[in-house]
């Protein structure tokens, strides 16, 4: 058993491989090894902060603290003693500190209670649109006029963001009633898997913009990002396409792509290869209410150019709004950083207004919601005159932008990656 002292760089650091992974969370030494199998959170996430100190991770990513602790109980091996340091490589005490504060302080402040009312009318607008556009069909026939006007109010009906809330456990009171409706929100409204969205998701939020533990920043060799990975292929001569016309190709295979072609595939693949029995039925069910719905219209072939056609509106959307707060920001291998400059390094924001607000889902406070995952997305305007206060105390950037200037720093750092790519090619 571990019994602290001042090994914990050289004694922690040495469980980071899978099948002997520890962690320290609260000055307490764990032994994660097998949970990481039954995390509801994926056992990659664990894994991420294997050797390492994970206690602003757990913080943020757990509601109900008390009752994440009793899980934790059997997994206690040891405790740090008073003479070691809380914070592991060469994190600032005194930011780590003022966070915790900070956290604290909003927590008082009640940006951590939800407006039932808020997500109340959100699922019900949700629904009032997918009855509207049914019954334009019903009413209205299948031109091609009233299939577009359809196909758009199918589009915009933002369950994508209304899902994410659940996910993040930031609505209901217990996790429980989070998870149960995350699953009809993700599953019958969506047709996806809320299991693969936990395990892909809960990793991006844990390491954001980090190589190998990002999954957002796994380009499949399609692209290459940031200022390391460009260099990196390029030394290697590696071209699997040409990478300094990214910011051109992007337009074709990127927002047009990845939720009609990759994610499809990639949740299917995931539900069956993992037994995500429960997934696949609520997925099952979003397909038997949308066929027997709208094939009765158009028949078998046109319902299925009606869903792709939505899902390729629903891409682009996705991929826009994701990207325009994490794509043009630090992109590099894991640096071991404190929580803020973790998050504050890979994301930014995109300014307030009642647009912005709703056409992202509240997540043009990207900042926030990394720093805060838990808190209902309407108190994140609340929350960020503070954030911004201890970043300016700090010298921590926080940056904010038009949404068109974000939008355009997509291509920008598309380009920048692909320039740097090419140098490193021909002349490395």
């Amino acid at each position: 058993p571990y019994d602290g002292g001042q090994r914990f760089c050289s004694e922690v650091q040495k469980h980071t491989k899978f099948g002997d992974q520890w962690i320290v969370v609260e000055r307490k030494v764990y032994n994660v090894s097998q949970w990481v199998k039954r995390h509801p959170g994926g056992l990659r996430i664990i894994g991420h902060y294997a050797g390492e100190d994970a206690t602003e991770a757990f913080t943020a990513f757990h509601p109900d603290l008390q009752l994440v602790r009793k899980y934790m109980k059997p997994l206690l091996i040891g405790e740090l003693e008073a003479s070691e340091p809380s914070q592991d490589c060469q994190k600032n005490a005194a930011l780590v500190e003022d966070f915790r504060a900070l956290r604290e302080h909003l927590e008082a402040e009640g940006c951590f209670k939800t407006q039932p009312l808020f997500f109340m009318l959100h699922l019900g607008h949700i629904l009032l649109l997918e009855v509207i556009a049914l019954m334009l069909v019903w009413c209205f026939g299948t031109g091609w006029i009233n299939t577009a006007i359809v196909a758009v109010l199918m589009a915009t009906s933002q369950a994508g963001w209304l899902q994410h809330d659940f996910g993040h456990l930031s609505v209901c009171k217990t996790s429980r009633w989070n998870h149960l409706v995350h699953k009809f929100v993700i599953g019958h409204l969506k047709g996806a898997s809320a299991g693969w969205w936990n395990h892909r998701h809960f990793q991006h939020h844990a390491k954001p913009n980090v190589f190998k533990k990002d999954p957002d920043v796994n380009m499949l060799n399609a692209f290459v990002v940031g200022k390391v990975q460009p260099v990196e292929y390029g030394v290697k001569k590696i071209k699997h396409l040409p990478y300094n016309h990214q910011h051109k190709y992007f337009f074709f295979i990127g927002p047009p792509l990845l939720i009609p072609v990759y994610f499809q595939f990639q949740i299917f693949h995931n539900m069956i290869v993992h037994g995500l029995w429960v997934d696949l039925a609520w997925c099952i069910s979003y397909y038997v209410r949308y066929f027997l719905c709208y094939t009765q219209f158009y028949g078998v072939f046109w319902a299925v150019i009606l869903f792709n056609f939505v899902r390729f509106m629903e891409s682009h959307w996705f991929v826009w709004v994701t990207q325009m707060s994490h794509m043009p920001m630090h992109i590099d291998y894991e640096k071991h950083q404190d929580w803020l400059s973790m998050q504050l390094v890979a994301t930014c924001n995109i300014e307030q207004s009642p647009f912005n607000d709703w056409f992202s889902g509240h997540l043009n406070f990207q900042i926030e919601h990394h720093l805060f995952p838990t808190m209902p997305r309407h108190n994140y305007w609340r929350a960020a005159p503070h954030v911004r206060a201890l970043c300016d105390k700090y010298g921590v950037k926080y940056q904010e932008k038009t949404l068109y200037g974000a939008f355009a720093d997509i291509i920008r750092s598309l380009e920048e990656s692909g320039e740097l790519w090419l140098d490193a090619y021909l002349n490395k």
